[in-house]
């Protein structure tokens, strides 16, 4: 089985790379025989594409992809779904705020549970995990209580961005969100598919403040709660 590696990169000259030597130093479980790594820099204002090549140029395999002008994240994970040859899909951000170490489990609880969606939670009892804002956390649980009530699945996490997908379930519907939106997006129309086929992996959490390079910002908020009562109430595809 192949994992494709979708890495979508908005300024992190400082962490691109470390994230790229820490994805290399993974055990992988041993149904995984082939694995491949895309980033895909959404027109970073810094040098984190020239690193993210550089490190390209002495590793293999890895594909390094550029946007010609911000779209968001959304946007660079479908173009690098677009170009992945994987039977399951893994989303890593790039500013390590959710660590690598924590893949191998979420891939065995893709193989064992036999589901094809799995959900990391920075909320599932388990790993010990450093203190976030309070006010960043009461949103997203809100956004995940009301995701839940909307397609009557109860998630821990919805806004985490660990996501692992396998080709079969996303070939199933098309992805439309550009912005922050697209982790609501993505998980109502899975679980639209087929309501039981998904899971959540609790995994480590390492959050960041708008000074140390986060992205998320107030203003975010009001689209992802549109987002989430356009595909969970509206029912839009």
């Amino acid at each position: 089985m192949k994992l494709s590696v979708i890495i979508p990169l908005y300024n992190e000259e400082e962490l691109i790379g470390e994230v790229l030597d820490r994805l290399e130093k993974i055990s992988f479980p041993s149904f995984i025989d082939e694995k491949e790594i895309i980033v895909v820099d959404d027109c970073s204002t810094d040098r984190s594409f020239q690193m993210a090549e550089a490190w390209a140029g002495t590793h293999t395999p890895i594909q390094v992809l550029k946007h010609d002008k911000n779209k968001g994240k959304g946007a660079a994970v479908r173009t690098g779904f677009s170009q992945a040859s994987g039977n399951i899909l893994l989303i890593q951000d790039a500013d390590l705020e959710l660590t690598p170490d924590d893949i191998p489990a979420m891939l065995m609880a893709m193989h064992e549970s036999g589901v094809q969606f799995i959900n990391g939670s920075r909320y599932l009892p388990g790993p010990v995990r450093p203190l976030s804002s309070y006010r960043r956390y009461l949103g997203n649980r809100f956004f995940t209580f009301l995701t839940s009530v909307l397609i009557n699945v109860k998630l821990t996490d919805m806004a985490c961005g660990y996501k692992l997908i396998h080709r079969d379930l996303l070939n199933q519907f098309a992805l439309k969100e550009n912005r922050f939106g697209f982790e609501a997006e993505i998980i109502i129309k899975a679980l639209r598919v087929k309501r039981n086929n998904v899971a959540e992996v609790p995994v480590h959490y390492f959050p960041r403040n708008e000074g140390e390079g986060k992205k998320l910002r107030k203003g975010d908020a009001f689209r992802v709660l549109w987002t989430i009562f356009k595909y969970g109430l509206l029912r839009i595809q």
